[in-house]
């Protein structure tokens, strides 16, 4: 359970006993503060640990900060490495998080990390189920549009990115 105080400090209190069991922690980062959600997703695989979890996995559909993954201009912070670090310290053992921005992500940890990907399935299912030629791809990069038009063979009518 999360508890906000009145200065909006998270509290967590883990129900039942998780001593030598393995925890899978599931957290979402939208919708509000992602600050918030890191920040309780932290204190609760602190909370696990100490409780004696035998192994604990956060499960990341989205992994916060995924685009700041390398130095893009002078004193930048890679916060995406900072993130893995995070994590760590609180004491995870293992992540799995999907699409994740950059694969080289995956070397920011010293545990490990399984990076699903949703790009097989989602095609399949436009196949099946879209009349494809009529689709139109919206995607928050070039990369990712030029790999979906590629998959499904459909020509590129513009391109539209955030």
């Amino acid at each position: 359970m999360v508890l906000q105080y009145s200065n909006n400090e998270s509290s967590i209190s883990i129900g039942e006993s998780v001593r030598d069991e393995d925890v899978f922690i599931l957290q979402s980062t939208e919708p509000g503060n992602i600050n918030d959600h890191i920040m309780e997703l932290l204190i609760l695989i602190n909370a696990c640990r100490t409780a004696s979890a035998r192994r604990i996995t956060a499960v990341l559909p989205n992994f916060p900060y995924a685009r700041q993954d390398k130095k893009d201009k002078s004193r930048a912070p890679i916060t995406a490495k900072l993130m893995a670090n995070m994590l760590q310290t609180a004491g995870c053992n293992h992540v799995i998080t999907m699409d994740l921005h950059a694969s080289q992500i995956q070397g920011f940890f010293n545990v490990p990390v399984d990076n699903l990907y949703a790009e097989p399935s989602t095609l399949r299912w436009i196949r099946e189920n879209l009349p494809v030629k009529e689709c139109v791809i919206v995607s928050p990069d070039a990369g990712g549009a030029k790999r979906y038009v590629g998959d499904l063979q459909v020509k590129v009518r513009g391109a539209c990115t955030a």
